[in-house]
């Protein structure tokens, strides 16, 4: 991901949250505590969602994924906004079926879909100072991906030093289980969209510039979208 040397705090938090998981390094949860993040989450009162599905039908849809290489737990569906969860929508736009286009000012994810509809994604995305718009192309994608501390990181972490070569793939690597990287003019950015277990991100600023969907949300985007899809990051 991409760290500015010019927001060391933005930096520092953004690395909290990415080590952070329901079992990792840096505990995110207390990270959030103590942010507006932290009032993201919204528990869904009733059988029904605000946005018409049913709390059953959106704790079928994040369900465990036992199938996995490292199998993936339920995401807690009471922690997210009903208006992030996935959804066919109306999106009309230019851009050629399967194209990719995040909406951080809003907290989305579409995946146009060809016949004037787009696969809706809730996501997190870049903190204030951090966020970037323009075109990229999926470069590449990773399953389980090694993750590599930056030595900028390692310097102000040190209990990241561990990972200097690599942290394996796993629930408690920044990654996630899918990753996909993305590219201009052949070469990486450093920027991906990545899978997140941290049901409190969606609908948040708090990476570096990178944009995190749902564990689940993530395998169906990345199930569907092949190297070399356009990539399109608006302005927030």
């Amino acid at each position: 991901m991409i760290i500015d040397d010019s927001n060391a705090d933005a930096r520092t938090m953004h690395e909290i949250a990415l080590l952070g998981r329901p079992a990792g390094l840096l505990g995110r949860r207390s990270f959030l505590a103590g942010s507006a993040a932290g009032l993201g989450a919204l528990a869904l009162g009733g059988c029904a969602t605000s946005d018409g599905m049913s709390l059953a039908e959106a704790q079928k849809l994040y369900g465990p994924v036992p199938e996995e290489k490292f199998p993936i737990p339920a995401i807690d569906v009471t922690h997210v906004d009903p208006k992030y969860f996935r959804k066919t929508v109306r999106y009309e736009t230019k851009e050629a079926p399967g194209t990719i286009i995040v909406d951080p000012g809003n907290y989305y994810v579409y995946r146009v879909e060809g016949d004037g509809t787009a696969t809706r994604y809730g996501a997190n995305v870049g903190r204030d100072g951090f966020r970037w718009k323009g075109d990229a192309y999926v470069g590449r994608k990773s399953e389980w991906a090694t993750w590599t501390p930056p030595k900028e990181m390692i310097k102000r972490q040190p209990e990241a030093a561990k990972y200097a070569r690599g942290m394996p793939g796993g629930l408690d690597n920044p990654l996630g289980a899918r990753t996909l990287h993305l590219y201009q003019n052949g070469a990486y950015t450093l920027y991906t969209i990545y899978a997140s277990l941290d049901a409190e991100s969606i609908g948040n600023g708090i990476t570096s510039g990178c944009i995190g969907l749902l564990t689940q949300d993530m395998i169906h985007l990345y199930n569907n979208t092949p190297v070399k899809t356009k990539v399109v990051v608006l302005a927030a």
